[in-house]
């Protein structure tokens, strides 16, 4: 694979030479494959799309989720990944957000089509046009894609989520620049994080739940979404915020980042009455699901006080079904809800998250390690290991 850094954008920094740009990516070749780097061949920038040589790539669990085939929508060979911060190397001619110019770095985050009634009424993460935008953009004339494999010529699935961020570079759509940031170390590769994971829990939280000082808040799964609510929570100032796992240092480092109690669920036979006990009997006021896992679901509600709200964050496989009672949720009015992305519109939350964290209120850094993009297997073992809770590749 003899593609060196300066033959991968020499073609490109000065935004002229737009087409057939060689470079490496981690390609799916199908479900429940490992990550392959190959080389790819980049094919136009057209109107909307900027080229972006990363900078740091973040994985997130729902690229895990789509590597296992639970998302069939998804069509292979691809290259996924969808929060990211890099360089901007060429912009298109239709290109209409006049603040973006070359060697600008930014942060991406989820594409939307803008035009929708969702995203017209401030919710682009329910984009109605959300699932054929995230699964990867062909073209409308003939379905072919934005890239192909250097070896045959296939066509990979690329503009996932609207980036494709686990490539040295990639064709991203303008609505995926969520920020222009101006770069430094300490703070670009848990920035280039907030794309999805760390912008989804924040979201639930602050634009969504928005718990009180005196309400109780129930975190379910401690990895790097569960422990950005926790932090979240801590930023408003909630009395009372309680986590649960199963890993011993998950929980540590939930306490040190703002739970006011942890509770360890491995072998627990009845995690709802621990709950229970926890809030002086009353149940909790509001619960958030990270797991994606039906049965603590069914607990999350049944750990809910009185008019107090559950919300599911963690990606289920399709086909799954919740129980619950019915005249119990009537009669105690609860609510049940699932939260993308956060509700979040990117260009107005991730400047926000930004500015928390330089405040020092809001300590993203702790969440994240850094692996050099030839460690993509290893940041993956880490992560599956519970080693690390955020895996960020640095490409350059």
């Amino acid at each position: 694979m003899a593609i060196t850094h300066l033959d991968t954008v020499a073609s490109a920094v000065d935004g002229t030479t737009q087409k057939n740009i060689r470079t490496e990516a981690y390609v799916l070749e199908k479900a429940n494959d490992p990550f392959r780097l190959q080389v790819i061949v980049l094919d136009e920038v057209r109107g909307n799309e900027l080229l972006i040589e990363m900078k740091y790539s973040g994985i997130c669990h729902t690229d895990l989720i789509v590597q296992s085939g639970a998302i069939p929508a998804l069509e292979f060979p691809a290259i996924l990944g969808h929060e990211g911060a890099g360089y901007i190397r060429a912009i298109g001619s239709n290109v209409t957000r006049t603040d973006l110019t070359l060697g600008d770095f930014v942060l991406l985050s989820f594409n939307t089509c803008g035009a929708c009634k969702q995203c017209k009424r401030g919710h682009p993460a329910y984009c109605l046009n959300g699932a054929k935008l995230h699964m990867g953009a062909v073209r409308p004339e003939d379905g072919s894609s934005h890239a192909r494999l250097a070896k045959d010529g296939r066509s990979v699935r690329s503009q996932f989520f609207g980036q494709s961020t686990f490539s040295r570079m990639t064709i991203v759509q303008e609505s995926t620049v969520a920020m222009k940031y101006p770069y430094d170390p300490e703070g670009a590769a848990m920035f280039a994080a907030c794309g999805c994971e760390f912008q989804t829990e924040a979201g639930t939280v602050l634009n969504v739940l928005k718990p009180r000082e005196d309400d109780s808040v129930v975190v379910f799964g401690l990895g790097g979404v569960g422990l950005t609510a926790v932090m979240a929570a801590k930023f408003l100032g909630v009395g009372r915020i309680i986590g649960v796992d199963i890993s011993g240092e998950r929980l540590r480092v939930a306490t040190e980042l703002g739970a006011t109690e942890v509770v360890d669920s491995k072998g627990m036979p009845d995690v709802v009455k621990v709950i229970w006990g926890r809030t002086g009997g009353g149940g909790a006021d509001f619960c958030i699901d990270c797991v994606g896992n039906t049965a603590i679901i069914e607990s999350m509600i049944e750990c809910l006080a009185k008019c107090g709200t559950a919300a599911s964050v963690g990606v289920m496989p399709p086909g799954k079904t919740v129980s619950l009672d019915p005249q119990k949720h009537l009669f105690d009015n609860k609510r049940y809800i699932g939260v993308l992305e956060g509700d979040s519109n990117p260009i107005k939350f991730i400047p926000e998250l930004v500015a928390m964290q330089r405040s020092g209120k809001f300590p993203l850094k702790k969440l994240c390690t850094t692996y050099p993009w030839q460690d993509m297997e290893q940041a993956l073992t880490d992560m599956h290991a519970g080693k690390v809770i955020k895996p960020v590749l640095q490409w350059c």
